[in-house]
């Protein structure tokens, strides 16, 4: 790679991770100067690799998708070949994020922000619709996977609710959600 090509991608980096913190702390507030100057980049600079807030914000919510998917995939044990071993990677990236401290009030402004940007309730439709395809290729029960994706979804949020999380708490729910993965067939009958 040629070092302008990295220098581009090192800014495009510099500049999306900026824009996870300001606006995960500011929301609609979060303007595109206070991205570029925590990014180290000057206005100009940034509108360059970004024509505009809501280029900035659409690319934000394509670049989140992608991590969250490359955190699941680390997650999954590639010792695990049983059914389910996607869900169970799913349910360790969501507790290892919440169990080590991570800012789950900073996800949570981030992703109601980035829903009101043009563009980004498309992106986040077709990233709903690569998980089913990859969870229904998992080989559980759609039943259990719909229950533990939901339960791991709503303990990422609780805490927010609920003025901070319990470690013993989030163990225990992992556990919990790992147990009914290992598990097949519904959970009840139709």
């Amino acid at each position: 790679m040629q070092g302008r090509e990295r220098d581009t991608i090192r800014t495009r980096r510099a500049i999306l991770d900026a824009a996870t913190t300001v606006v995960g702390k500011r929301g609609q507030g979060a303007s595109v100067d206070a991205i570029a100057q925590a990014a180290g980049v000057s206005k100009g600079g940034l509108l360059h690799h970004f024509k505009s807030r809501d280029q900035l914000l659409l690319a934000l919510a394509e670049d989140l998708a992608e991590q969250w998917w490359a955190a699941v995939r680390a997650a999954v044990d590639p010792r695990d070949n049983a059914p389910g071993r996607l869900v169970r990677g799913y349910i360790n990236a969501t507790f290892d994020d919440l169990l080590d401290g991570s800012a789950a009030s900073e996800h949570a402004v981030l992703v109601a922000t980035l829903a009101t940007a043009p563009g980004v309730a498309e992106v986040l439709q077709r990233d709903t619709r690569q998980w089913a395809e990859a969870f229904e290729a998992d080989g559980l029960h759609p039943q259990r996977v719909l229950m533990i994706v939901r339960a791991a979804d709503g303990t990422a949020v609780a805490g927010l609710f609920e003025g901070g999380t319990n470690q013993q708490e989030l163990q225990a729910s992992r556990q919990l959600l790992l147990a009914l993965s290992r598990q097949d067939g519904p959970l009840i009958e139709p």
